[in-house]
């Protein structure tokens, strides 16, 4: 789920026009208007049902604190999306090309790290705490790890707390205030991901598992995951898609599509079935039942 600053964020960002506006002044007529010119723009449908979810749902809470008499978007309806839509997941090279991008970034900030250092002890500034012995040179190698093996939204993993991690009993538990389903879920965690989760332990010593430098919640990782991305080589792949990446990989393992409903918070199998054609072979035994033995 969406925090608070985020959800404001996203409405300034996507509804400039409308800061002006007087509560009962935006109409179904002004959101169409704008909706018609962002599909236009080529601005996906999924993008812009998230946007006019926001919106909705700041009106309907206008009208809990009486604001307004009844929420005049209420009717408007979601931007129809194709849900049997290719489903972007990497490729075992572009994965591959990832990890090592990771890895690349991290030592160009322990190089950089080292040499500020170096200059700051011929002048006897403090030093910045050294990163040569630290498992990683920030947070966002962790991040992705752990979002590659656990298929966590990003959301999840910038609210997650340590007392949600049971390393111990290798689970995660994403809380359902703060899942997009409400519901509480429970993710083992994989020898990576374990791994990732221990080492990135005797780093972080905040209550969030991974805090923004001032310790608080992470907001976005935009900048240097445009970055890692553009040094692997891969093109059109969003943060959500490693979640995708992770349904995919599950499905083309065999398995069931039930248990990777659950494992991804889901709370129909509806969105799960997107990644069913990733599994043909249960499509192929199913029509051979039909074959007549001669």
């Amino acid at each position: 789920m969406p925090t608070t600053a985020e959800t404001v964020r996203s409405l300034k960002k996507n509804f400039p026009d409308l800061q002006r506006k007087k509560l009962h002044e935006i109409t179904p007529w002004l959101v169409e208007k704008w909706r018609s010119a962002r599909l236009k723009a080529n601005a996906r449908p999924a993008t812009v049902n998230r946007a006019l979810d926001n919106l909705r749902a700041a009106m309907a809470r206008a009208v809990e604190w009486g604001f307004l008499a009844e929420n005049p978007l209420a009717k408007v309806k979601r931007t129809k999306t194709d849900t049997a839509a290719p489903i972007r997941y990497m490729t075992e090279d572009e994965e591959a090309a990832l990890l090592i991008a990771l890895v690349d970034r991290e030592k160009r900030i322990r190089a950089d790290r080292a040499s500020a250092n170096a200059w700051r002890a011929e002048r006897g500034y403090p030093l910045h705490p050294d990163l040569r012995s630290c498992a990683f040179a920030d947070h966002l190698r962790p991040i992705v790890l752990l979002s590659l093996n656990t298929g966590m939204r990003r959301g999840e993993i910038f609210s997650l707390d340590w007392q949600d991690v049971d390393l111990d009993r290798a689970v995660v538990t994403v809380r359902g205030a703060k899942a997009k389903s409400q519901t509480t879920r429970h993710i083992p965690l994989n020898a990576v991901a374990l791994e990732t989760l221990t080492r990135w332990r005797e780093q972080s010593q905040s209550g969030l598992v991974f805090p923004s430098r001032t310790g608080e919640r992470l907001t976005n990782v935009n900048k240097s995951w445009t970055s890692v991305l553009s040094a692997a080589g891969i093109k059109k792949f969003r943060w959500h898609d490693l979640r995708h990446h992770f349904a995919s990989k599950l499905v083309m393992a065999g398995v069931d599509l039930n248990t990777v409903r659950e494992l991804l918070g889901h709370s129909t199998i509806t969105m799960t079935l997107r990644y069913a054609h990733l599994a043909p072979e249960h499509k192929a035994a199913a029509v051979a039942r039909l074959v007549v033995a001669q």
